[in-house]
């Protein structure tokens, strides 16, 4: 039985690493379309406004993680009312915070614009992608809601479903738009807004069909009451509030990173940044079960079985943790041979070099703070994870300053294995509070 649930871990797990590893295909994708047709200038201006929009959505990725944690909560206390009560709050919410930016895409816009140090060129193009994806945001977010209702219900197959839709759909647009119609930037971001609003309906037709809300209208009215009950959005803007400030510390932590990487000159920085591709494609790895672990101990959590939670949360870490090991053995043996095909720059390609070994590390210890966030979100103690993650960022920042100016790049590496260790520890400190809520069922 043991091993048939490591198993289905797996089994898990796989769908959600594959629909990750297809989000930098449609990158590479929107990159060669306008390498090929357009100049410089309108690639440069797709990667700013590009991270525009990641930062945004990026801010708001609490609808997706706080969703699946009650979700989870919810099948597992097999409550069916709530569960459907769920989906359509989280839905109300994505729809809400996507039409207030549409309201806002003005101040957004212009703000955003104005803080790029890029030419003047460059600014108008960003502005033209920007006024055409802006009105997409309801879609993508009100997305958000219903992947987290996929992650929390264990549908990890439906979610591949959808990923590859958006992704294939974006690509097929782009590449019509951007190639065959000649239309450049705005072609791109045209592209988006369509496959986003497809998507949508896509996923919400898998999702409604699969928990047999056939008339959600109808089931709208008959749940109005509970789905509009004051102590649960409050409990819900609370989650999701913690989850936001701790996203937005992790952004910080990562661009502090960053930005001290670049005073060491610019082949320190393109090197780390190499480096720093290895580290994000290990974490698509081991996000897949990170995500698997906040349904299994939402559910368990739910369901008040104690057991099961210990089970579930040790069997889907071990996994982790073993993946863990193989990642950074791979990057161990085989990264000086990538480094060359990431940089042709033979100073970058030594210096990454170098520094391969902190990376390492880092993907080694890296599982731990990945499973416990997974187990807090699943929990819905979502102040936990933001009381921890401020901490790290704290400890990262502290620790970094000193480390840096007695060891430059090299203490800047060894704050930043410390910054993810902290974190584990921290939640892990944590821990033992989520047990004494359970009790042996």
């Amino acid at each position: 039985m043991k091993q048939n649930n490591y198993l289905y871990i797996i089994k898990l797990a796989i769908p959600i690493i594959i629909a990750n590893a297809s989000v930098p295909l449609l990158g590479l994708v929107d990159t060669a379309a306008i390498g090929q047709t357009a100049s410089a200038s309108d690639l440069g201006a797709i990667a700013l406004a590009a991270l525009i929009f990641s930062f945004v959505y990026w801010g708001f990725g609490f609808l997706r993680m706080g969703t699946t944690g009650f979700i989870a909560q919810a099948s597992g206390a097999e409550d069916k009312d709530e569960l459907h009560a769920l989906v359509f709050r989280s839905v109300f919410l994505g729809a809400a915070i996507g039409l207030v930016l549409v309201i806002l895409q003005k101040l957004i816009g212009e703000l955003s614009v104005y803080l790029l140090s890029a030419s003047d060129e460059i600014k108008d193009l960003v502005k033209d992608y920007f006024y055409i994806r802006i009105w997409g945001a309801p879609a993508t977010l009100i997305t958000f809601s219903l992947l987290g209702t996929l992650i929390g219900m264990g549908w990890t197959k439906r979610l591949l479903w959808v990923q590859l839709f958006l992704n294939g759909l974006n690509i097929a647009f782009n590449v019509t738009f951007v190639v065959g119609f000649g239309m450049g930037v705005t072609g791109i971001a045209l592209g988006t807004v369509l496959a986003e609003w497809l998507t949508l309906f896509f996923a919400g037709y898998i999702l409604f069909k699969r928990l047999e809300l056939n008339r959600p209208w109808e089931r709208i009215q008959e749940l109005k009451t509970q789905i509009f009950d004051m102590p649960k959005l409050i409990a819900l803007f609370r989650v999701n509030s913690d989850i936001m400030i701790r996203t937005l510390a992790l952004l910080s932590g990562f661009a502090w990173f960053a930005n001290e990487g670049a005073k060491f000159g610019d082949h320190t920085l393109a090197a780390n940044h190499v480096l720093l591709q290895f580290v994000t494609l290990s974490a698509f790895f081991l996000d897949g079960y990170a995500h698997v672990v906040e349904m299994l101990a939402g559910k368990a959590f739910g369901a008040k079985n104690k057991s099961l939670f210990m089970r579930q949360v040790k069997q889907s870490t071990v996994l982790a943790g073993a993946t863990a090991v193989v990642l950074a053995l791979l990057v161990y043996i085989s990264g000086n041979t990538i480094i060359p095909l990431l940089t042709k720059d033979l100073q970058v390609q030594t210096i990454a070099s170098n520094y391969k070994n902190y990376a390492v590390f880092y993907i080694l210890f890296s599982f731990i703070a990945f499973q416990l966030d997974g187990v807090f979100i699943g929990v819905t103690r979502s102040k936990e994870m933001r009381n921890a993650t401020l901490l790290s960022m704290v400890a990262f920042i502290g620790l970094g300053m000193l480390l840096v100016h007695y060891y430059g790049n090299t203490g800047l590496w060894l704050s930043f294995i410390f910054y993810v260790v902290v974190r584990g520890l921290a939640l892990g400190l944590y821990y033992p509070g989520i047990l004494r809520m359970l009790e042996v069922k």
